[in-house]
């Protein structure tokens, strides 16, 4: 068997690995019967739904701003303390989702 944890597979199933843990998962995956099987238990496991409150808030992405906050977060035109909210949930949560729309913002953006 390989490093994979289970974590790492509810992460890799929540798109919040980086990109060389991400490849190290896919790899480990292709090759592995029984981690291929792990990762069918937690995807059960995760769609009976958790219902604590902390559970929905992740799942529903309640603390991330809006792409329009985002871009406004890129573009320095939204007030202070969103902001310094914006830039607290990028760099000191490292909300992936996030990170990635900002990416892509900025892509678009030409930068």
């Amino acid at each position: 068997m390989s490093d994979i944890t289970r974590q790492m597979l509810r992460d890799y199933l929540h798109d919040a690995l980086p990109e060389t843990e991400l490849a190290a998962v896919e790899r480990a995956l292709r090759g592995s019967a029984e981690l291929q099987k792990q990762l069918g238990e937690i995807r059960e496991e995760e769609d009976r739904g958790e219902h604590t409150a902390g559970a929905i808030w992740r799942r529903e992405r309640v603390s991330c701003p809006s792409r329009e906050q985002l871009g406004g977060y890129l573009l320095g035109s939204i007030d202070e303390g969103l902001e310094h909210y914006v830039r607290f949930h990028l760099e000191m949560v490292g909300c992936p989702f996030c990170q990635a729309n900002l990416d892509d913002l900025r892509k678009l953006q030409g930068g």
